[in-house]
């Protein structure tokens, strides 16, 4: 640890700085110019060398890219449809989750979306929660409240409440896949006008 620490400051900017200050002022020692304090000359410029010098600049952290983070939400789409597969779900829920599943699966197609959605973050995250915190939650806390509700009867449907749910989630869905469209219509609108203009 001490041995790193060391090698690391021989290649910080303050060493090499406070170097190559108290190189001139070994230079000043040739020429006669320091006389007998020459040590004291050659240590002090290099401590104002190593002073002035501008400050380490930490690396930043690599986080992964957009294209990394969808790929790993597609894994963990893979996973979440086994598990939905085994869950047995009311006509209607099962309807509206294989339409939220089917577009889930669509805005994570790697062939064209990919490039779009490395371009938009928010579209990234809302991906991710719905995948990895929303839909899953959805469908457990239903399965969870179900047998609760075979318990005491008489309760509201909790397949009302995944209904409904499961519509929130693809409306929201359904509005990232318009964003994408408008986004793509704009450049192609984009590269109408550049072509317009190059001929005028």
């Amino acid at each position: 640890m001490a041995t790193s620490k060391f090698l690391g400051y021989l290649e910080s900017r303050k060493n090499i700085t406070g170097a190559v200050c108290g190189i001139a002022g070994l230079a000043l020692t040739f020429t006669g110019v320091a006389g007998p304090y020459w040590p004291v000359v050659v240590a002090g410029l290099y401590g104002a060398g190593a002073l002035i010098a501008p400050p380490e600049r930490p690396p930043l952290p690599e986080f992964p890219n957009p294209s990394a983070q969808l790929d790993e939400v597609r894994a963990d789409f893979g996973k979440l449809r086994d598990y939905l597969a085994e869950v047995e779900l009311p006509p209607a829920a099962a309807g509206r989750l294989t339409e939220l599943t089917e577009l889930l699966t669509a805005l994570l197609d790697p062939a064209w979306v990919t490039e779009l959605l490395a371009q938009d973050p928010e579209g990234v995250h809302t991906l991710s929660r719905a995948v990895r915190q929303d839909l899953p939650e959805a469908v457990d806390t239903f399965v969870r409240t179900r047998w609760w509700t075979r318990l005491a009867p008489g309760q509201a449907p909790p397949e009302r409440h995944l209904e409904r749910q499961l519509t929130l989630l693809h409306e929201e869905a359904d509005r990232l896949a318009a964003n994408l469209r408008e986004a793509e219509a704009r450049r192609q609108e984009s590269h109408t006008r550049y072509l317009e203009d190059r001929s005028q």
